[in-house]
């Protein structure tokens, strides 16, 4: 018996095992990576991605940055996220030594900070020239934060219309937008406009806030990215990456680290960034991702109800947080 596809994500929803299938999940025959589909791109990609934010930047050497990089494409990850706002550039000029030699072994996206159109549009110039290639793979709005931000990127001179023509103009082949601290307003954007990625804070914690008259108000489990955000994602098949993974350290030491990255991977997503301030963190990382299998769905309830407690204290944190 055949059944919708939206019925089949509504599914995935709740079973990890769907969930990872769902995704076009594969192994690269060569380095043993499993890969996945991300989304309407049709790209395989790695199931986690380097994160190049602050954690890449705790590299003080440039040399162990780049070997870093290095040693991580050299294991599989073929998923480069980094972002302008990253040390202002800084991250995207290590990123392009590596690019040199080995652009057409990797999906490299970026970040735009900008809201205004003409600021976005000379910055995504200089992304370019930083990352020393003529495109990238995707390009993100960074860091959606409130109704009235979203306004911002909407308006006439704001940075959304340059990225529908940054991708007209292929210097982007696709373009998306991500969110750390408002699942509703993220959900709104979604359902707005046809983005063909987004990346959303999907840990066990169900790290979210949202903005209420006279400050931030916490919400309550439902009202996190992964009940909000993340069914509208599927459901119009964009490629989805979760970040805040370890909840910018928050949930080390109150879970295993494989059991944090095991959650976020049994969801419906393409991708998992982690920050990797050292080499062994990428070799374990990598080890983990290599012989991952979903959390079954008692794990997947418990997880969160058990990392309750860290949950006030992380949506305070993210609700002015960027990575920078």
């Amino acid at each position: 018996m055949s059944i919708s596809r939206r019925k089949f994500l509504e599914t995935t929803a709740v079973t990890p095992l769907a969930a990872h299938f769902a995704q076009g999940a594969s192994v690269d025959k060569r380095t043993g990576m499993p890969t996945r589909i991300l989304g309407k791109t049709g790209a395989a990609v790695s199931c986690i991605a380097f994160g190049c934010g602050s954690r890449f930047l705790m590299y003080k050497d440039e040399d162990k940055a780049l070997e870093a990089v290095n040693r991580a494409i050299d294991l599989g990850i073929t998923y480069i996220d980094t972002a302008y706002g990253y040390g202002n550039g800084k991250s995207e000029t290590r990123i392009g030594h590596v690019m040199k030699t080995r652009r057409k072994e990797v999906w490299l996206a970026t970040k735009i900070n900008k809201r205004n159109g003409d600021e976005a549009m000379r910055v995504i110039e200089g992304s370019l020239e930083r990352l020393q290639t003529d495109h990238v793979d995707l390009l993100h709005i960074h860091s959606l934060t409130t109704p009235e931000d979203l306004a911002e990127i909407e308006a006439n001179d704001g940075v959304l219309k340059v990225l529908y023509k940054v991708k007209e103009q292929k210097m982007a082949r696709f373009i998306g937008i991500t969110s750390h601290s408002d699942p509703h307003v993220l959900k709104t954007a979604l359902e707005r406009h046809e983005f063909d990625c987004t990346q959303m804070a999907l840990n066990a914690a169900r790290v979210g806030m949202r903005n209420a008259p006279g400050g931030m108000a916490i919400n309550p489990m439902r009202d996190s990215f992964e009940a909000l955000a993340l069914p509208v994602a599927n459901r119009k098949n964009m490629g989805v990456i979760a970040m805040k993974i370890f909840g910018q350290e928050g949930l080390v030491g109150k879970a295993p680290i494989e059991k944090l990255i095991r959650y976020s991977l049994s969801l419906p997503v393409a991708a998992a960034v982690l920050g990797m301030p050292k080499i062994e963190f990428i070799e374990e990382n990598i080890r983990i991702a290599k012989s991952f299998q979903p959390l079954p769905k008692r794990e997947m309830q418990a997880l969160p109800a058990n990392l309750s407690p860290q949950k006030a204290e992380l949506d305070r944190f993210f609700a002015n947080h960027i990575d920078a």
